[in-house]
C-alpha cells in the first residue's frame, strides 16, 4: 500500500531489484589458479566500480561487530495474509516473506551491499566467475551452507529452485528470460548459461537468485501429504536464514525467531546484524489502526513516517514529549521511482494517448503539495526520478542515436520537445490546464453532455474507479477526483481488503491504482517486467499500465544489452523519454529522506548506511533503555 512517500523501508523484507553489471567487477581474494584465460573467481563483486571491501572484509563499516543479540523486534502490517510461500502469484504471503529475494528465511547466492549501490558479497556462494563477453557464470557453494534441519545447500537445490521459480514466477520468469540453462559443474559449482552473450547484468541476476530446499519441498507434510511448491500453503517451511517462522496466527500474527546456530552468522555481510531473538509482525485493520497502535506502544516498535502532515503535526503524544519516542530523519538517495495514478490501458477508455495526457493535465500537484503536504515534497518528472537516469531536456548524443532507432514509432515530441509536466502555480494556469484536458479529451472523440464527459461514438460516460485498500487513500484520490469531476469525468474511489486488492492488482482488474515502480541505479532485465509487451498480459507482472509498444520493447533490449555505463545511462533516458510522451502514468511526488520514528529501546550505530539509509538489522535491543521504558509505563 503507498501513501504520501516512497514506500515502507523494511530493507531486510522488501526485494532489492538485480543491478546491472557496467564495469568488469573488480576481484575481492585471490584467483584460485594461475591461467590467465581463465575468468576469476571473486568473492564480491562492484557493478559500478570497485567494492568498498576489500581482502579482508570483516564486517560493514556501519555496523557494531560486538552489538549484543536478545530482545524482540515488534512491527505492524496491514491486511492479512494467508500464505508462506511467495514465490506463487496466488495468496498473500506473511510478512517477512518476499517474492523476489530471500526476505527473512532464505539466503540467497550472493548478498547484496546495503551501503554501495550495485555491490554483493558472498553468502550461500563462496565465490562466482564469469567470462569477458557475459555468456555465462558459475557459483562455488559454500561448504558450511546448510538448511535449519542441518542438511547441506547442494547444487542440486540451486537448480532445482532456478527451474521452479523460471515456471511458477512471471517475475522470475522476466528475470531469466535469457538464461538458457543451469547445469552441475563440479562437486560443488553450479553454472548458468546465456542465450547469448553481452547482458553484463545476468551473473550478478543469478547472484540474487534465492534458494530453496529441494527435499523439503518435494517430501510430504505431517499429514502424509505431498508438497506444491507451485500452490500457497500455511505449513511453515523450512528456511536457510538468520531467521525462522517460529509461529503463526493465520492472517493475524507471524513470529519469527532467530537461528542461534545459523551457519552463515559468522559471514562479513552479517556480522554485527541479525540482533533481535525474535521478530513479531501484528497485521492491523488500516494504516490508522496501525498508527494508533504505535502511539499505544508494544505493537510496533518503529515506523517509517510517510505522510508529511503526520510527521509535522501528529507527533505530539505524550510518548515524544517524555523522550519515549524518537524522531529521526535520514538521507535516501539510493533509487529512482515513479510514483503516480496508473491507469490501466489494456481497457479501451485509456488507449488512447490523448485520454492519458488529458488525465496529466487535469492533475493539480501544486496545490495538493502546498495544502496537504506543507510543501515538502518534489514532483515526479520521470520513471527514474531521484537519479541521474532520469532525462532531461532534449535527447542527444548516443541517446539521440538510440531514438533513431525507434522514429516514426514514438511521438515526435520525443524529438522536438522538453517533457514538462502542467505547473498549477496561478488561477490562470489552472484554467489554462483543465481547457487542455477537455481539448485533448475531445480530439480523443468526447464530448460534454448534460456535465458528464461522454463518448460521441458509443454515448458511455467516462468513468475512472480508482481501487486502493485503505480508506485513508480518499485523501489522496479526492482532489483528483474532484478535479476530474470539473471537466466531466465521474470519479470514484473502491477500497477493499488487502488480500483482494492483491488479487485484483495481479489480475489487472482495476482502471486506475496509485503505485510505486521502484528502480536501482542499474535497470536491466527488470524492465522486461515493468514495460514489456510479453509482461501486459502475464499475471503478477509489474505491467501494471498493460503496455504493448514494439518501440519499448526495442528501448528495452538497448537497456539490457548496454555495452557500458555510458550507453546503459542513455538507453535509459531514451527509455524513460518514450515512457513520459505516452502517459502510461499522472506522476505524483517523492522525497529525498526517510522519516523514521522510534521507541527509545534500541542501540544504534553511530551512522547508517549512505545508500540505503537505514539498516534496522544493524540496530539491538539496549535492555537498560527498554527497562526504563517498561517502568515509565508502570
Amino acid at each position: 500500500m503507498i501513501k504520501e512517500n516512497l514506500w515502507r523501508l523494511d530493507l531486510r523484507f522488501r526485494p532489492f531489484v538485480a543491478s546491472l553489471a557496467f564495469l568488469a567487477a573488480v576481484t575481492i581474494g585471490t584467483a584460485d589458479n594461475a591461467q590467465a584465460a581463465e575468468p576469476e573467481w571473486r568473492t564480491g563483486t562492484s557493478l559500478l566500480g570497485e567494492p568498498k571491501y576489500g581482502a579482508d572484509f570483516k564486517h560493514y563499516d556501519y555496523v557494531n561487530p560486538d552489538a549484543p543479540k536478545g530482545g524482540t523486534l515488534n512491527l505492524t502490517v496491514e491486511g492479512s495474509f494467508d500464505s508462506l510461500n511467495p514465490y506463487v502469484v496466488k495468496g498473500s504471503p506473511a510478512a517477512g516473506l518476499v517474492g523476489f529475494g530471500g526476505g527473512l528465511l532464505y539466503d540467497t547466492l550472493m548478498n547484496q551491499s546495503l551501503d554501495q549501490a550495485s555491490t554483493t558479497y558472498s553468502l550461500i556462494a563462496e565465490q562466482m566467475a564469469y567470462p569477458e563477453d557475459f555468456s555465462w557464470v558459475k557459483f562455488r557453494l559454500n561448504p558450511a551452507a546448510k538448511w535449519h534441519d542441518g542438511e547441506p545447500i547442494t547444487v542440486d537445490d540451486v537448480i532445482w529452485t532456478f527451474n521452479v521459480l523460471k515456471a511458477q514466477s512471471p517475475l522470475y520468469n522476466k528475470y531469466y528470460h535469457d538464461v538458457a540453462k543451469a547445469e552441475k559443474t563440479g562437486e560443488r559449482e553450479v553454472t548458468f548459461t546465456f542465450t547469448s552473450g553481452g547482458n553484463r547484468e545476468l551473473p550478478n541476476i543469478m547472484g540474487d537468485m534465492v534458494v530453496l530446499p529441494k527435499h523439503w519441498w518435494e517430501g510430504t507434510d505431517p499429514s502424509g501429504k505431498k508438497r506444491d511448491v507451485s500452490k500457497p500453503t500455511t505449513e511453515i517451511p523450512l528456511g536457510s536464514s538468520a531467521y525462522k517462522i517460529e509461529s503463526i496466527a493465520l492472517g493475524k500474527t507471524i513470529v519469527w525467531s532467530r537461528v542461534a546456530d545459523y551457519w552463515g552468522k559468522d559471514l562479513p555481510v552479517n556480522v554485527g546484524r541479525n540482533n533481535f531473538d525474535h521478530i513479531r509482525y501484528e497485521y492491523f485493520r488500516d494504516a490508522n489502526a496501525s498508527w494508533e497502535a504505535f502511539k499505544k506502544g508494544g505493537f510496533q516498535d518503529y515506523r517509517q513516517e510517510n505522510r508529511i502532515g503526520r510527521w509535522t503535526r501528529e507527533y505530539d503524544f505524550p510518548a515524544v514529549a517524555k523522550g519515549d519516542v524518537i524522531k529521526k530523519t535520514f538521507p535516501f538517495h539510493s533509487i529512482g521511482r515513479m510514483q503516480g495514478y496508473i491507469f490501466n490501458a489494456r481497457r479501451d477508455k485509456f488507449k488512447d494517448p490523448k485520454v492519458r495526457e488529458a488525465l496529466t493535465f487535469a492533475y493539480d500537484f501544486e496545490s495538493m503539495n502546498k495544502n496537504m503536504f506543507f510543501g515538502q515534497y518534489k514532483r515526479i518528472n520521470s520513471y527514474f526520478a531521484g537519479i541521474d537516469l532520469a532525462s532531461s531536456g532534449l535527447p542527444s548524443g548516443k541517446e539521440l542515436e538510440i531514438l533513431q532507432s525507434v522514429r516514426g514509432q514514438v511521438p515526435d515530441e520525443v524529438f522536438t520537445k522538453e517533457f514538462k509536466l502542467p505547473v498549477y502555480d496561478t488561477p490562470q494556469a489552472s484554467r489554462e490546464n483543465l481547457r487542455r484536458a477537455v481539448m485533448l479529451l475531445r480530439e480523443a472523440g468526447y464530448d460534454q453532455r448534460n456535465g458528464k464527459l461522454v463518448n460521441t461514438e458509443t454515448g458511455q460516460p467516462l468513468t475512472i474507479e480508482f481501487l486502493a485498500d485503505d480508506p485513508s487513500d480518499e485523501r489522496i484520490f479526492g482532489p483528483f477526483i474532484e478535479s476530474l469531476r470539473r471537466i466531466g469525468i465521474q470519479g470514484t474511489i473502491r477500497v477493499v481488503d488487502s488480500s483482494q486488492y492483491v488479487s485484483r492488482v495481479n489480475d489487472f482488474d482495476y482502471d486506475a491504482i496509485m503505485i510505486v515502480m521502484a528502480q536501482t541505479q542499474s535497470p536491466g532485465n527488470e524492465q522486461r517486467d515493468f514495460w514489456s509487451t510479453a509482461a501486459a498480459d502475464t499475471p503478477g507482472s509489474r505491467n501494471y499500465m498493460g503496455i504493448k509498444n514494439p518501440a519499448i520493447d526495442k528501448l528495452i533490449d538497448k537497456v539490457v544489452f548496454a555495452k557500458d555505463r555510458d550507453e546503459l545511462v542513455a538507453a535509459t533516458h531514451a527509455l524513460d523519454r518514450v515512457l513520459l510522451w505516452n502517459f502510461y502514468a499522472v506522476p505524483q511526488w517523492y522525497d529525498d529522506k526517510i522519516n523514521i520514528a522510534y521507541w527509545n529501546k534500541f542501540g544504534m550505530p553511530e551512522k547508517q548506511p549512505e545508500y540505503s539509509g537505514i539498516d534496522p538489522f544493524s540496530w539491538w535491543i539496549d535492555s537498560a533503555k527498554q527497562q526504563a521504558l517498561r517502568a515509565r509505563a508502570e
